[in-house]
């Protein structure tokens, strides 16, 4: 059962939120609630105990990224990956153009896109992967933005559609785009065509999404030249081609990281790292906890702690 206190820091995240909707009905329905839950717990009154269950709660912070444990909760660096992603987004949002971009993993592509959109009015955030049908692919941009999800398929394309065009300059931002499944492709494509000038579209993904689109297209598959044209056809990259160079890059993006979120030993970071950003909030946790043990008077040495290898096992998102 989450306490009073992870209640009010998952609160005042919808609080400041609250702006980026047409209507408190369009954020409560972007957060799976009714009008009246959201109204009750911006207000704190009665009291929270009952208005929300638990899921719900947590489906909330999840969605405006509220940390409701101990864990470390990192500071954003302005990297060249985030300023360039962040420009080509915005650019993309208030021109209502649309863009590819295909990129080595591990690079804080998802990190910036989900910060873009929960900062931002009018921006929804699809990840492709969860929602490869297109079913799920319509449904999931509808409650995005707050749209009721309730009806055929039919209707939810065209409600859609309509409040696309009528719309203050919307941005859908696809994340992991190569995951949809090919029906999905072609609503995409559809919709696309619906909201031309209407809507700025963002779709990104690693090196394999290029080289799917692009095999489509040499084999002729239905869709993926039209496809690809409405994205620009261009494959946008931010990092360097040659190994080498990427490494520097990446070096230079980690030591930003671990200086934003007082790192003291940026080249243990790289080490510990093995080069990767996903790593960066476990090695900084283990560095804070083996400071606090210290201050706390426990004889336990740096090479029982930071110099121990993270287990193969763990994985971060």
């Amino acid at each position: 059962m989450l306490t009073k206190e992870q209640k009010l820091k998952i609160i005042e995240a919808v609080r400041s939120r609250e702006s980026n909707y047409r209507s408190r009905i369009r954020h409560a329905a972007a957060l799976g609630i009714s009008p009246s839950q959201l109204t009750r717990i911006l207000k704190m009154q009665p009291e929270l105990e009952g208005v929300l269950s638990d899921a719900n709660w947590i489906n909330i912070a999840r969605k405006y990224d509220v940390p409701l444990t101990n864990e470390v909760h990192m500071k954003t660096a302005r990297t060249a990956v985030f300023n360039h992603i962040w420009k080509q987004l915005e650019f993309a949002q208030e021109n209502s153009v649309s863009g590819i971009l295909c990129d080595r993993a591990d690079i804080g592509k998802t990190h910036t896109a989900l910060m873009y959109a929960r900062e931002n009015k009018n921006v929804a955030f699809i990840d492709c992967g969860r929602n490869k049908s297109k079913q799920d692919f319509i449904k999931a941009i509808s409650k995005e933005f707050g749209l009721s999800t309730d009806a055929t398929f039919n209707e939810l394309f065209e409600t859609l559609v309509f409040f696309l065009k009528t719309t203050d300059r919307p941005l859908i931002i696809l994340d992991e785009f190569g995951d949809l499944r090919y029906p999905t492709y072609l609503e995409f494509k559809a919709l696309w065509n619906a909201t031309d000038k209407h809507c700025g579209w963002y779709a990104m993904g690693a090196d394999g999404l290029a080289t799917k689109i692009n095999r489509h297209i040499t084999y002729k598959k239905v869709g993926f030249a039209e496809i690809f044209s409405r994205l620009g056809n261009k494959y946008q990259r931010i990092t360097p081609v040659n190994d080498k160079e990427f490494a520097a890059f990446q070096k230079k993006q980690i030591t930003q990281i671990g200086l934003a979120n007082g790192c003291d030993d940026v080249q243990r970071l790289h080490a510990k790292t093995n080069m990767s950003l996903r790593r960066i909030p476990i090695q900084i946790s283990l560095e804070r906890k083996l400071k606090a043990e210290e201050n706390a008077g426990n004889e336990i040495t740096k090479a029982d702690n930071i110099d121990r290898p993270l287990p193969e096992t763990v994985q971060c998102s």
